[in-house]
């Protein structure tokens, strides 16, 4: 695995509120749900997202990822007041708070006015509770958009295609095309950063820092040591140290401790393993040597963020 597998493997849809939105001007939607990340496509017409910075234009067939959970706006234009308010993956009320018309409900993930509306907006997101994602997440902005020359098409086709339909299976494909959708355009804009990229991405294609990364991520449990990393690389230990943190950002040890903290942080969250067992999953000892380690990064110790989360 590469570092961007291991910060989206653990970042799937499983029931995903993939809706499409079928409006004409003047119209604006309020998301309040708390999501994590929003893929937001504009299959049609123009928008703009609106959060607490610079307000950002959206071309038709652009696909945006909106990092949460404070609550956003997509409107026509930055000055229009929001007519719809999206609290929860269930609940959508007017800007008053009352319920929607059920006459706006077009299909079992479709609303608007009328099905030719000059805008056509689709939205899916993710609610991320794992840690090992919170490196990918600090390395976005709030908002980040993909223009339509360079993201996936086949893609929106697709979803288009289905999300306006009810048939056996959907969710299903739902999710999977959202996943695909999300991973596509992180990757298309990660590309266009060049030298902006995060170092752990643009490490990716380094034939030394790159083979490291890729070792790591894929048995981070391993007793990994700096001559180790560097023989398997095929370079001298201090040329290995000083490339790895040049082109990260951190040295490689470091980069390991982080990575093995946030696993055990989701293994805490997500089961009720013994700390000295998520310990050896993760390449500590014992349950000690993750404590240290836990709470030198964290501030707490594991039993401590075990119960808070």
């Amino acid at each position: 695995m590469d570092a961007l597998e291991t910060l989206l493997a653990d970042t799937r849809a499983r029931g995903a509120v993939f809706c499409q939105s079928l409006v004409d001007p003047p119209w604006g939607l309020r998301f309040a749900d708390g999501n994590a990340l929003t893929v937001v496509a504009m299959a049609r017409g123009t928008g703009w997202v609106l959060t607490d910075g610079e307000p950002v234009r959206l071309e038709a067939g652009d696909v945006a990822i909106v990092r949460g959970p404070d609550p956003y706006v997509v409107a026509n234009a930055p000055g229009t007041d929001p007519r719809i308010v999206v609290e929860s993956s269930e609940i959508c009320t007017d800007a008053t708070g009352g319920e929607l018309p059920d006459m706006l409900y077009m299909g079992p993930r479709v609303w608007g006015e009328r099905p030719d509306a000059a805008d056509v907006l689709l939205t899916g997101g993710y609610q991320l509770r794992e840690d090992v994602c919170q490196r990918l997440l600090d390395a976005l902005p709030r908002v980040l958009v993909v223009p339509a020359e360079t993201c996936g098409a086949p893609v929106m086709a697709l979803v288009l295609h289905e999300v306006g339909a009810d048939r056996p299976g959907q969710q299903a494909v739902l999710d999977r095309l959202l996943d695909l959708l999300l991973v596509s355009t992180l990757r298309a804009w990660f590309d266009a950063a060049g030298e902006n990229a995060p170092g752990w991405y643009r490490a990716l294609g380094d034939p030394v820092a790159g083979v490291a990364l890729r070792l790591m991520h894929d048995e981070p449990a391993r007793p990994w040591t700096v001559a180790g990393l560097a023989a398997r690389a095929g370079v001298s230990r201090a040329g290995f140290a000083r490339r790895f943190a040049e082109v990260v950002g951190e040295p490689p040890m470091a980069y390991l401790t982080g990575l093995r903290v946030s696993l055990a942080a989701d293994r805490l969250r997500r089961s009720d393993d013994t700390v000295g067992a998520i310990a050896r999953r993760v390449g500590y000892s014992d349950g000690y040597a993750l404590s240290v380690a836990f709470t030198r990064l964290r501030g707490v110790r594991p039993g401590e963020f075990r119960v808070g989360a």
